[in-house]
């Protein structure tokens, strides 16, 4: 076991400095913050200072809307953890919302709020997404030696169950069984009854039971995972399993092992205490008092499905897995986990070929779109790499649509990337994606378009400067045969103007199909950035 991710080569973009960054995890039960200090020589990072809240976002009205007691209470924490944030200078703060903002039907206005109020931008994560950053915070705490590990998070309202070997994930999911959630849905007498506890422990194995069967799928024969537990309720259970046959919780507790026996022993007696009696256990805290007769129901019945009879606990999980995925996707990681970092890329060329995309059209849609990108950054715009990533994705999905039907097909186009399961990316960079595609024709974006008016100002902005570049590269590739080989673009600001020079990769064709349709497309762009366009072949006066 060791406390960093293990041995890896830096890209050469990174420098040499200590970088500090903060990752906040608003789970449906608590609020977590880490802070950590990136040394991008290794890379590996060190946790310098947490923090954690139980918020209880799980602790939803009737139609499983967030209450505004709670939100005021996620608000006043946010913003302590930001001041915590700030006296350690931590250059960025990272945060992720999970299933009680997702389910919520007032989830976004949450997020929204805490952006107009603090300034912190939220990314919604999808539960596999969540699933796949769990991976990768484990990976940073322990080596796997391409040996097959189980991972397991219970949360407060989703079970994730990873399968993996310490490369790409084997198997991922996330199903709505979590503590929270199943104590305000089925325990309602305290103690709990012999029936209650009987139907919850069913419901369990039933909403379990094909997630247990696919990832068992996943094993090869005679192969014996290693299960490795996370998040707060496995780790107060093996705190208190520790205390009780030790004398003493283990510091740190990640390498524990919790045998199955002794948490059948442990739920068991919870069954048949009161909250007031489970208060007096040793090391449990009042909101964790409440649901932890749910969270062991839940480990303990998913060991007995897997045939495993002891588990391991890792201390870091999602939270962790955002502060990996961030050097990810910042270029700090570029040998071991390497897969992560093109876990995006492949996940949209997998949704190209599930939706029969003409992959050669929008990869060269994609490249030219990124080719005005790079000649108009710091001209036009000052976005960076990661919104350059967006641009390229919509790009190779922008005519997906077509799938469905020609009629459209820009609309269609945002509905199968909005409903995709895109890893590596969050909700607000899928739904940024989709719009790009959206406006990849006909009208240009408009407040009364609700796809539109979903994203944050700076999201919209995005969209607004960006699909004006979809669309002229779109254009660049009319016939879908390579016509244009090379362009390159200038703005002339004393006449207004933005001239395109077109390479044709035939000297001889006129190309001109592609220079109408850059006319036909290039009233987006003239709108936005308040220059007309001038397009003409490299060999040839022909201009629009």
């Amino acid at each position: 076991m060791v406390n960093s991710v293990p041995t890896v080569k830096v890209s050469s973009a990174s420098n040499n400095q200590d970088r500090i960054l903060a990752a906040i995890d608003l789970g449906t039960n608590s609020f977590h913050m880490v802070i950590v200090k990136i040394d991008p020589t290794l890379p590996s990072f060190t946790i310098i200072a947490s923090d954690k809240e139980m918020v209880r976002l799980g602790d939803c009205e009737p139609k499983g809307r967030l209450k505004k007691e709670v939100m005021e209470r996620g608000i006043i924490c946010l913003r302590r953890f930001q001041e915590l944030a700030k006296t350690y200078n931590a250059e960025q703060t990272v945060a992720v919302a999970t299933s009680a903002v997702r389910e919520a039907p007032n989830g976004r206005d949450f997020i929204k709020r805490v952006s107009d109020e603090l300034n912190l931008e939220i990314s919604l994560i999808s539960g596999q997404e969540e699933a796949r950053r769990i991976y990768l915070g484990v990976l940073s705490a322990m080596e796997f030696n391409n040996q097959p590990h189980i991972i397991i998070d219970i949360g407060g309202g989703s079970t994730e169950l990873i399968l993996g070997e310490g490369q790409e994930p084997l198997f991922l999911s996330s199903t709505k069984v979590g503590a929270v959630r199943l104590t305000q849905e089925y325990v309602k007498s305290d103690p709990v009854t012999r029936s209650e506890f009987l139907y919850l422990q069913a419901y369990i194995r039933g909403m379990l039971e094909r997630t247990v069967d696919e990832l068992s799928l996943n094993l090869k024969n005679k192969e014996l995972p290693r299960l490795v537990g996370t998040s707060g309720t496995i780790e107060t259970l093996a705190a208190i399993n520790a205390r009780e046959k030790l004398g003493a919780e283990p510091t740190p507790l990640t390498g524990y092992e919790l045998k199955l026996s002794d948490l059948q022993d442990l739920v068991n007696r919870f069954r048949k205490l009161s909250y007031s009696e489970r208060l007096e256990i040793s090391g449990i805290s009042d909101k964790r008092a409440e649901i932890i007769l749910a969270g062991a129901l839940i480990l303990q019945e998913v060991m007995t499905m897997l045939n495993l009879d002891s588990l391991t606990v890792c201390e870091r999980s999602l939270r962790e897995g955002v502060i990996v995925d961030w050097m990810l996707t910042h270029g700090l990681i570029e040998d071991r986990l390497r897969y992560g970092s093109s876990i995006r890329q492949r996940s949209i060329l997998k949704i190209a070929q599930k939706y029969q995309v003409n992959l050669d059209h929008g990869e060269r849609v994609a490249a030219f779109a990124l080719n005005l990108f790079d000649q108009t950054k710091s001209i036009l715009h000052d976005w960076g790499p990661e919104e350059r990533e967006l641009l390229w994705a919509a790009g190779i999905l922008h005519n997906c649509g077509l799938n469905i039907s020609h009629s459209a097909h820009h609309k269609h186009s945002y509905y199968l990337i909005r409903h995709s399961e895109l890893l590596g990316y969050t909700e607000t960079e899928i739904e940024t994606i989709a719009n790009l595609a959206r406006y990849h024709r006909k009208s240009q974006p408009k407040k009364k378009h609700e796809n539109y008016q979903n994203l944050s100002k700076r999201y919209r902005q995005i969209v607004d400067q960006l699909s004006p570049l979809l669309r002229l590269a779109v254009a660049l590739d009319r016939r879908q045969i390579g016509a244009i080989a090379q362009v390159t673009c200038q703005c002339h600001w004393e006449e207004n103007e933005f001239h395109l020079k077109l390479k044709p990769a035939d000297p001889k064709d006129n190309c001109a199909l592609e220079l109408w349709s850059l006319d036909l497309k290039k009233e987006a762009f003239e709108a936005e950035y308040k220059l007309k366009v001038i397009a003409f072949l490299e060999s040839s006066l022909a201009v629009v």
